[in-house]
């Protein structure tokens, strides 16, 4: 089991789409344990295995703050069949990399997410076809605006690729707004950042401005436009389900954390 605990951690580390082309190849390992199971533990909920409680790759008791996100990650575990597979333990891997690495490198990570609403998705706007400029218009400007409100100013929206800077301030206050939040909050924010590409799609779902279906809506806006033009593969749609279950598991620990 700590071999492959240790192999999950190593994922969360990598970008969703790679992660999700690298599991789908990976020989999985059987499923050893016959029921997984959530136990009050002291400072949260415990996974057992057959009674056995699972452990971070550092080797810490894996703990969960709530009762629902404990029975969220012993579900993960009893839904493994004949074989476990990582690509379906989304909580599982947040939360052991919340214990081990964010609990550590806490600044390090809040200062990653911050640099992402210095150049967010959202700011940048396409210059044609009129349709899609339409589109983010109507799904981008409200998360825009009430972040801006929220953090006191007004992010710089930029027509094209070139990049301009947002205001220090804004950073500043947007960095504040997240330092007082546990490791596993932090953990699920990173995690819907890196997902949607915006720092303010993941700041309006901690803040409960937006639910997991709109936040997925808006960060796909240029996605679905192509899809409608041109159609999907199945390995996109793939990894497009995959990136969907890690975002519904960030916005369970940002509500149930």
């Amino acid at each position: 089991m700590r071999d492959f605990l240790e192999a999950a951690q190593e994922e969360a580390a990598k970008d969703p789409e790679q992660r999700a082309r690298e599991l789908s190849k990976r020989e999985l390992p059987k499923r050893f344990y016959k029921a997984a199971t959530h136990v009050a533990a002291d400072g949260g909920y415990a996974i057992h295995l057959d009674g056995r409680p699972v452990k971070t790759p550092g080797k810490a008791l894996l703990l969960l703050p709530s009762e629902a996100l404990g029975a969220a990650v012993a579900a993960e575990w009893e839904a493994q069949e004949k074989e476990i597979n990582p690509a379906n333990m989304p909580l599982t891997r947040i939360a052991n990399s919340a214990q081990d690495a964010v609990s550590i490198r806490f600044d390090e990570v809040a200062d990653d997410v911050t640099r992402f609403a210095g150049n967010d998705a959202l700011c940048y706007r396409a210059d044609d076809p009129e349709t899609l400029v339409e589109t983010q218009r109507r799904l981008w400007d409200p998360v825009v605006d009430w972040a801006g409100g929220l953090l006191g100013g007004r992010f710089v929206l930029i027509e094209g690729l070139i990049h301009a800077p947002q205001p220090d301030a804004l950073l500043a206050a947007y960095r504040g707004r997240i330092a007082g939040e546990t490791p596993l909050r932090l953990a699920a924010l990173h995690t819907a950042t890196s997902l949607t590409g915006s720092a303010l799609l993941a700041l309006a779902l901690k803040e409960n401005r937006l639910d997991p279906d709109a936040v997925w809506k808006a960060a796909h806006v240029e996605e679905d436009f192509n899809i409608e033009r041109w159609g999907e593969d199945a390995e996109a749609a793939q990894i497009r389900a995959y990136k969907r279950k890690e975002l519904d598991a960030a916005a369970l620990i940002l509500r149930e954390g």
